[in-house]
């Protein structure tokens, strides 16, 4: 019974030390026939190539030419616009006493070359206080006794 579980004992630290990565020569301990077969199955994995052979890479690289080149032909084709940009700003009232509405009417009445009012909205900001945010593309800064700052709250290429 004793020499039973020594060779069970020793079938286990074999099986221990292959996880382990440790060779069971360290051990001390032969390793029986089927853990040599499964080293050796690990060994003829080098022969697997993962990132594929040269030959791949040459088709790689005329088929990313060709790409690039279609891409400059149909890049050449389009006409050049002019860039335009479109702004949404947050206009911060100083108080929750201020009227929106007329802050509104003020802020579209700015008329400048170039200069088109988009969409607008009132979003709370907190205690009663509400901010007018508004689609356009112009510096609306001078109203000094109306508006306390002038944020970029999203900017666009258009």
């Amino acid at each position: 019974m004793v020499d039973d579980l020594s060779a069970a004992l020793s079938k286990l630290e074999c099986r221990v030390a292959l996880l382990e990565k440790t060779p069971a020569a360290a051990a001390g301990k032969s390793a029986p026939h089927k853990s040599r077969a499964l080293v050796k199955e690990e060994d003829n994995d080098d022969d697997i190539d993962l990132f594929g052979s040269d030959e791949d890479d040459d088709e790689a690289e005329k088929l990313k030419e060709q790409r690039l080149k279609e891409y400059a032909e149909k890049k050449a084709k389009k006409p050049a616009l002019i860039a335009k940009s479109s702004i949404l700003l947050d206009v911060k009232p100083w108080d929750d006493e201020t009227d929106m509405v007329k802050l509104e009417e003020c802020v579209r009445s700015i008329q400048t070359d170039g200069l088109l009012w988009g969409t607008s909205k009132q979003v709370p900001v907190g205690y009663g206080i509400k901010k007018l945010q508004i689609a356009c593309v112009v510096d609306i800064s001078y109203l000094l006794f109306q508006v306390q700052s002038v944020d970029v709250a999203a900017f666009n290429k258009i």
